[in-house]
């Protein structure tokens, strides 16, 4: 039995004193092992760890989705807990980066990126562990490295940029990925915000562990930010994989997740802060 905890998360569920903040984190609990998938911003990560009763210092590696402060802010936090742990994560975590706010027609730039450098993490103890690859981190579980970008109808997030020689580009997130869980029914997915496109990563998956269903879904999936074409066109291709839990998270926004809802009914539920979901 693997057991999933959702330490962080925009809303809070009904444990008692859990707390929300827009980040994601996701505690891991398989085979006397305990693993962590992201971080939150940090505020509420050891609160709510503390509340669920769930010791940090039992964690065996970190796994990174992408190096956004939301899923990063908490890893001082979570280091202090743990000591010297692997941190997997793709190289281009530390890529500086940037959210384009416009208003009254003027645009600023907003940091959004890893709030620690390198040198002060890994003097806390961590020894990261860089992939851009489809990698087996331990036996059944698995970070996707770069997902292929090849549905059409996925796009980046123009609002979020990178700072070059002076100037701002267009951040395509190449460092995002996803968990993948190994389980007697097939492959619980874990996906952190889903820049790559939920339907690229999922279709990256099935290319690499192919003749395994995906059974399950849950996190960021960054449909609140979809025109209502995309959204309806992602929800369309979600329906062919055979789903049977999909919980939705951190960026995927109200009104998408009410067209999830009305699309995936009982499979469908909200993965906040306290959801505790066990796989077979």
């Amino acid at each position: 039995m693997t057991h999933l905890t959702i330490l962080c998360e925009n809303t809070a569920g009904p444990a008692v004193g859990v707390l929300g903040e827009h980040g994601f984190s996701v505690l891991i609990e398989r085979a006397g092992d305990c693993f962590l998938f992201d971080t939150g911003q940090g505020h509420t990560i050891l609160h709510n760890a503390g509340c669920l009763k769930k010791d940090l210092s039992r964690i065996k590696k970190i796994l990174l989705s992408h190096g956004h402060y939301d899923h990063t802010g908490g890893l001082k936090q979570v280091l202090q807990q743990t000591g010297p742990v692997d941190v997997h994560a793709h190289p281009a975590i530390f890529t500086e980066r940037f959210a384009a706010l416009t208003k009254d027609h003027e645009t600023s730039y907003r940091h959004v990126g890893i709030p620690a450098e390198r040198a002060g993490l890994e003097a806390l103890g961590a020894r990261f562990v860089f992939n851009t690859s489809f990698a087996e981190i331990t036996k059944g579980l698995y970070l996707t490295g770069e997902a292929p970008r090849t549905a059409s109808f996925e796009k980046n997030d123009r609002r979020l940029v990178i700072r070059d020689k002076g100037r701002y580009a267009q951040d395509t997130i190449p460092d995002d990925q996803s968990l993948v869980l190994e389980s007697a029914g097939g492959l619980a997915v874990i996906l952190g915000c889903a820049h790559s496109g939920v339907i690229n990563t999922l279709n990256h998956i099935t290319a690499q562990l192919p003749g395994r269903p995906i059974h399950t879904v849950i996190g960021g999936t960054h449909m609140g930010f979809l025109s209502q074409a995309q959204l309806e066109t992602t929800i369309e291709h979600l329906k062919k994989f055979p789903l049977k839990k999909i919980g939705v998270s951190h960026c995927t926004g109200l009104a998408p997740s009410m067209k999830l809802m009305q699309a995936f009914g009982q499979t469908f539920f909200f993965a906040n802060a306290g959801s505790i979901v066990d796989l077979a």
